[in-house]
């Protein structure tokens, strides 16, 4: 709890407090989440890596579409708003505007991996999309690819869904907005974070209205919405070593494990690593 404020909603990572009629304050736990079911275990600092890596990107991307995000929560802003904080709190909070969610989740793949990879090798296609032949596990796609998915509630799964099935959702004009928009971010973003020494194969971005036009909401260009790989260590045809939450996948994906709440317990080994790697990322992602 924070202070006085109401808890509007606690979603699998997130709390969402009111401030007032049009602002909220997001605060990121360090919650993990696999196969859209929550691990009993946190993973020490993944909220401040979570929170500061959103406002990097929220900062980056203004011009491409406009974004909710009002800024980190600081000594200012808590004093401004009578926000009751601490110093872990302005790590891991940030103050957004609200805005009516759209119920689409716009995932874009740069490479083929993950269930993109399962699907090719089984029917040739990702998300129902046909691609070439001759592609191999991790492979660079010739454009990035718009593969957007249901937006579930906690302990439900997402379910991929084509293009035409988002204009049912939200109408044709903010679904090709959407599409349109996730295409650019990432373009933009995995051209810089190349520069930085890091792949993004793949990453989902959620939008929001506010005064009925689209901005960009939730996360950005997280380890928790993206697949992050060491450029240096890239190599074709096999799987990746990642800066996000793959190694928690890995293992989840060894068990006998269903993919249904309960999950099992995690070892202490998986949790440190997972850790190091949500702060090696935010430490290179940030580096001028």
């Amino acid at each position: 709890m924070v202070g006085d404020l109401k808890l509007l909603n606690s979603g699998k990572v997130r709390e969402i407090y009111e401030l007032n009629d049009e602002l909220l304050l997001i605060v990121t736990s360090d919650r993990i989440s696999a196969f859209d079911v929550i691990m009993d275990q946190i993973i020490p600092e993944k909220g401040k890596v979570l929170n500061n890596i959103s406002a990097y990107w929220f900062e980056k991307t203004g011009s491409i579409i406009p974004n909710a995000c009002v800024g980190v929560l600081n000594a200012d802003l808590a004093k401004q708003y009578k926000i009751d904080a601490n110093e872990d709190l302005f790590q891991r909070s940030t103050i957004m505007k609200r805005a009516e969610p759209l119920k689409v989740e716009c995932i874009v793949r740069g490479y083929i991996t993950g269930s993109g990879w399962k699907e090719y090798q089984a029917k040739g296609s990702v998300s129902g999309i046909e691609l070439e032949s001759g592609l191999q596990n991790s492979s660079k796609l010739p454009t990035a690819l718009y593969t957007p998915s249901t937006k579930a509630d906690i302990g439900e799964h997402d379910e991929a869904i084509s293009y035409e099935q988002t204009i049912d959702i939200i109408g044709e004009q903010h679904a090709n907005t959407l599409k349109l928009r996730s295409i650019a971010l990432y373009d933009y973003a995995a051209q810089l974070a190349l520069q930085k020494g890091i792949i993004i194969a793949d990453t989902k971005f959620e939008f929001g209205l506010i005064d009925g036009e689209p901005v960009l909401i939730d996360e950005v260009l997280t380890p928790d919405s993206s697949r992050f790989w060491p450029a240096d260590k890239y190599q074709e045809g096999q799987e990746q070593e990642s800066f996000d939450k793959q190694i928690l996948r890995n293992w989840l994906e060894g068990t006998d494990w269903n993919k249904e709440a309960p999950p099992p317990t995690v070892p202490d080994e998986i949790i440190q690593l997972t850790s190091k790697k949500y702060v090696d990322i935010f430490n290179l992602m940030s580096k001028d």
